[in-house]
């Protein structure tokens, strides 16, 4: 009778153990096939929360196709999350967006030219790559043509420029060869191919968070 108890109760503890385990695996991702650790972490603006970094150039067809679910995401990002938007420049052609990029943060007209300049690009055939082009594009939405020639925060400004300048250094650090790209906390990269649909690249990057946290 002993014996039995003994074998239930192994039993009942092995069966727990491998429904653990099926639970663990079935929320987990494995490193090296769905998300890629970092070399050299490295540091993040807001050191009191989890930084989600996303690598994007407006010219990308994917980064446009991601923005979706990008956006979607965003509605729900708990407070103790910090995302940031990094454009990248693999190319000189690819200067000029991040530009505008950074101009829009800088005259806080992000809400009206970011997903707008998608949108311009890729479903209207728009020219934006010129800083005239940009110009017009900005003064659309109301933006004064002052404001964006501005020498301190507008276009050409050392504001800008600065930012640009230290935009364009950060890929090679975050060993970003394409995009879309996202960077949980410095320490791991996520890439569409890697995740295979944009819904479950989120989803790694939800994981990457609790691990972190």
């Amino acid at each position: 009778m002993k014996n039995n108890v003994k074998k239930i109760g192994l039993l009942i503890s092995l069966l727990v153990g491998l429904s653990f385990s099926l639970i663990t695996n079935a929320e987990g991702f494995q490193e090296g096939v769905d998300y890629k650790l970092l070399s050299k972490p490295q540091s993040t603006v807001d050191k009191s929360k989890v930084e989600v970094r996303e690598f994007f150039w407006y010219g990308c067809p994917h980064c446009y196709h991601f923005e979706p679910t990008l956006a979607e995401w965003l509605k729900t990002v708990p407070s103790d999350v910090s995302f940031v938007r990094t454009p990248a420049v693999f190319r000189d052609s690819w200067r000029e967006h991040a530009k505008a990029y950074f101009t829009a943060k800088s005259l806080g007209v992000t809400d009206k030219i970011h997903a707008d300049l998608f949108d311009a690009y890729h479903r209207k055939g728009k020219k934006t790559d010129t800083e005239e082009a940009l110009e017009a594009f900005f003064v659309e939405r109301g933006v004064d043509k002052k404001d964006f020639r501005d020498k301190a925060s507008g276009f050409n400004g050392f504001s800008v420029d600065m930012k640009l300048r230290n935009a364009m250094s950060k890929p090679a650090k975050y060993g970003i060869t394409g995009v879309p790209a996202v960077v949980v906390n410095g320490k791991y990269r996520v890439t569409g191919s890697m995740a295979k649909s944009y819904p479950r690249m989120m989803e790694i990057v939800d994981y990457l968070i609790k691990k972190e946290r």
